[in-house]
């Protein structure tokens, strides 16, 4: 699962810089980022013959079916084992893949009554991609909504004990694979594989980032709770 996530400006310029991406973001860093709101992705451009493009869609794809876009039906993940057999993602998934990039993301721990937070990361700090899907409805007054989920996968060592979920990380040499229109889904499946757990690390943070209304560095900061850590790091005891 992934509900909250965080990205870093120099991270984002970095990566479109990599994709090719025209143009400079002027997106301030979010320590945050949740569900419902508009979030940047990367996927092909329209008209498709001018490479890929910077957007803002809403986080919480709404199937181009669906008869509102109320928030139930608003999905915020899709599980990467069963994209091709959902009506709700089987033709984003062949169709319109985008790329969502992060500098990390937060994960829940229930402790007793209390959930600590935990942020996850790449073990050098580097950003990376979260795979997405994007979809287009129609509202009934005509307009248009762009809207998003984020792909999850089986959990790693390191997330195991924490969520029986994880985002499917890409890697920053994979977006292009993934983004490519002429890629079929059977051949991009091994992309959606879990990201190793040796090349990530975790920590537990504030508790700020449990409140939406938070969005700032202090979300990051180290928590107070004493953590022991086993020398591979794919363990701990809160």
């Amino acid at each position: 699962m992934c509900c909250r996530y965080l990205l870093l400006r120099e991270h984002l310029n970095k990566m479109l810089e990599q994709l090719g991406v025209r143009g400079v973001s002027e997106l301030t860093s979010r320590y945050n980022i949740a569900p419902g709101t508009k979030i940047p992705v990367v996927r092909v451009a329209r008209p498709k013959s001018v490479g890929s493009e910077l957007a803002a869609l809403r986080w919480g794809l709404v199937p181009a079916w669906s008869k509102s876009d109320e928030p139930g039906a608003r999905l915020v993940n899709a599980r990467a084992e069963s994209l091709a057999d959902k009506p709700s993602f089987r033709e984003a998934f062949e169709a319109r893949r985008c790329l969502i990039p992060a500098s990390g993301f937060y994960e829940w721990k229930a402790t007793g009554r209390a959930r600590q937070p935990w942020l996850f990361q790449l073990r050098d700090e580097q950003p990376f991609f979260l795979a997405g899907l994007w979809e287009s409805w129609l509202a009934p007054d005509g307009g248009r909504l762009e809207t998003c989920a984020v792909i999850t996968t089986e959990p790693n060592q390191l997330m195991q004990p924490i969520h029986h979920r994880m985002p499917a990380i890409l890697p920053a040499s994979a977006g292009e694979r993934w983004l490519d229109p002429t890629a079929k889904p059977a051949g991009l499946r091994e992309l959606l594989a879990t990201f190793p757990a040796s090349e990530m690390q975790a920590r537990p943070v504030s508790s700020r980032v449990s409140s939406v209304v938070n969005d700032d560095a202090g979300c990051i900061a180290m928590a107070d709770t004493q953590v022991k850590v086993s020398d591979d790091q794919l363990a701990w005891d809160l």
